[in-house]
């Protein structure tokens, strides 16, 4: 009986022992080989992979002053394993978000991860349930607010087009949308990067800090921009029209000093405005395509004079009728002028006599010349969703021989504003058609880049481009531009009235009215077009956006510090 009962202690013991031996073993396997299952399982259940991306790059005027930044709203996600109660988070945040009780309760229950909830949450509210969760005031363990750059525009409406504006994926990413936002993109995007993102803590880090994106400043002049913005909002609302555009640009260098379409919008307010009224999120300076009408006949004249076909005084006798492809052409009043010279021919915007010219050229000389400025093609302006206009060429299926006679006083082709300033501006620089941009430099990190002027093309040589201008400055003087003239500045430049093409014809009562000029010009520093679409008050250009031009230049010489003609010529020493 005694042997039975040492047996069985002997039994339990070696039991006991192989029982405290398995645990030890397991211990010692658990400490020294599954440490990485461990460190695996944690990260699994505190961290969360995903892309980062940098802080958007800011937008500065060629001043400084800024034009776009970026405020901060967040994601919110719930990380359910770190939930500690479901009923405090749930009743929380649907009274703060905009999402149903029910749908939180089902992310704070869910088995994944990490549960994305919504996005993007405003500042205010943020940073009202992290208050909450901070003060101990509600149980929120395992909500996870994200910072979610939010991109804002100091100026509001502010160069609104040009700049274009920023939107979001359904993942968060930030992509802008036409203008500057558009075309750079990349540029102000920086460059994403994969991570992991910690769950818990509530305030965790972000690992790695990706690379910030670049900081872009325009040629933009914030204050020449707040005066063309203004000038053209007045000379729609004076002159009745439905819109208008006006862009300034240094002839020198084709820089873009200002550019304003009217009217325009705020981009911190675009999916509204996408729902209601998209068209105000194009600019129109670079995607929107007219005729230019008589504002045409500067280039027609630049042909003829660099051809040798003419010079200033040749005589034209002006019976007010030509024949062209068998189409009639006549002058803007149906009159006669009788004999005029070059100069009487721009002086009175004869159509008779640019036909006349243009015919003279030939189809080829007189379409090489309008290919050199330009015209049919983009000026590659570095903005977003830029037209290419249409300039219909012998051998088109749609050119006709009278397309001849009408594109010579800008009928029957189409320009955007910023491509008629681009090739006028080679007859404001001497000849010499600069590249138009918008970008004057970049800095990221350190680096800096600056923008180098380049030449776009000569269409013209110095010297027609000098007496083209002087005459372009006695028409104004003595003719229907006489509004346009600035005191104590000698500018040249030429008026526009252009018919707006509907089926079947031309619109006979509504036109779009236009002036384009530059100055001083014994030394250009502006070039300016005005366009007003179909002004009520008048249809003429030489009663609407020429004076709205005189208004807009008065106050642009003093605002880029140019002395008045006789006292740069007193500290010239001339």
């Amino acid at each position: 009986m005694q042997t039975t009962v040492f047996v069985r202690l002997r039994l339990i013991l070696v039991g006991l022992a192989v029982i405290v031996g398995l645990v030890i073993v397991q211990l010692l396997r658990i400490d020294f080989f599954s440490a990485d299952y461990f460190n695996r399982l944690f990260e699994t259940m505190s961290t969360v992979e995903k892309e980062f991306a940098p802080e958007r790059g800011r937008i500065f005027d060629r001043h400084g002053e800024l034009l776009a930044t970026n405020d901060v709203q967040y994601e919110l996600s719930i990380s359910p394993p770190g939930v500690t109660d479901v009923d405090e988070v749930a009743d929380t945040l649907s009274q703060l978000l905009d999402v149903s009780v029910t749908e939180i309760r089902a992310a704070a229950e869910s088995d994944d991860a990490y549960v994305f909830v919504a996005r993007p949450v405003a500042a205010e509210i943020g940073d009202q349930i992290k208050a909450l969760r901070e003060s101990g005031q509600a149980r929120l363990n395992g909500v996870d607010l994200a910072p979610l750059p939010h991109r804002i525009y100091p100026g509001a409406n502010l160069a609104a087009q040009v700049l274009g504006f920023v939107g979001y994926t359904e993942q968060g990413k930030a992509v802008g949308y036409t203008g500057v936002e558009g075309f750079y993109n990349d540029w102000l995007s920086g460059r994403p990067v994969q991570g992991v993102q910690a769950v818990v803590p509530f305030n965790a880090q972000l690992d790695p800090v990706p690379e910030q994106g670049a900081d872009l400043y325009l040629t933009l002049d914030r204050d020449i921009q707040f005066l063309v913005e203004g000038s053209l909002a007045q000379a729609v609302q004076v002159y009745g029209a439905e819109g208008g555009t006006i862009v300034v640009l240094d002839p020198r260098n084709g820089e873009i000093l200002a550019m304003a379409s009217y009217p325009n919008y705020n981009p911190m307010d675009y999916a509204r405005i996408y729902r209601e009224q998209p068209e105000l999120l194009q600019n129109a300076a670079v995607s929107g395509q007219f005729e230019p009408g008589s504002t045409f006949k500067i280039l027609t004249m630049a042909a003829a004079l660099d051809s040798g076909l003419v010079q200033p005084g040749s005589p034209f006798q002006d019976t007010g009728y030509i024949e062209v492809g068998g189409v009639p052409i006549r002058n803007w009043n149906s009159g006669a002028w009788g004999a005029v010279d070059m100069v009487g021919c721009l002086r009175h915007s004869l159509n008779v006599c640019m036909a006349s010219l243009s015919t003279q050229l030939g189809t080829t000389t007189f379409y090489n010349y309008l290919s050199a400025f330009g015209i049919g093609h983009r000026t590659n302006v570095d903005l977003a969703a830029e037209a290419g206009g249409r300039l219909k060429l012998p051998g088109d299926t749609d050119w006709y021989e009278s397309d001849l006679g009408t594109n010579a006083f800008g009928q029957g082709v189409a320009v955007t504003p910023l491509q008629l300033v681009s090739a006028v501006s080679a007859v404001a620089n001497g000849g010499v058609m600069m590249q138009p941009h918008i970008l004057l430099r970049v800095e990221n990190g350190g680096q800096v880049h600056v923008t180098r002027p380049q030449v776009l093309g000569r269409p013209i040589r110095p010297e027609t481009a000098a007496t083209l201008s002087l005459m372009l400055a006695q028409s104004l003087e003595a003719g229907e531009g006489d509004q346009a003239l600035v005191p104590g500045y000698r500018i040249a430049g030429k008026t526009g009235t252009a018919q707006i093409p509907i089926p079947g014809g031309y619109d006979q009562r509504q036109t779009i009215a236009s002036f384009i000029g530059w100055g001083p010009v014994d030394d250009p520093r502006f070039v300016v077009l005005v366009k007003l679409d179909k002004p009520r008050a008048s249809i003429w250009g030489s009663e609407t956006a020429a004076p709205a031009f005189a208004a807009l230049a008065r106050r642009l010489v003093v605002l880029m510090q140019i002395p008045p003609d006789d006292v740069r010529r007193v500290l010239a020493g001339q």
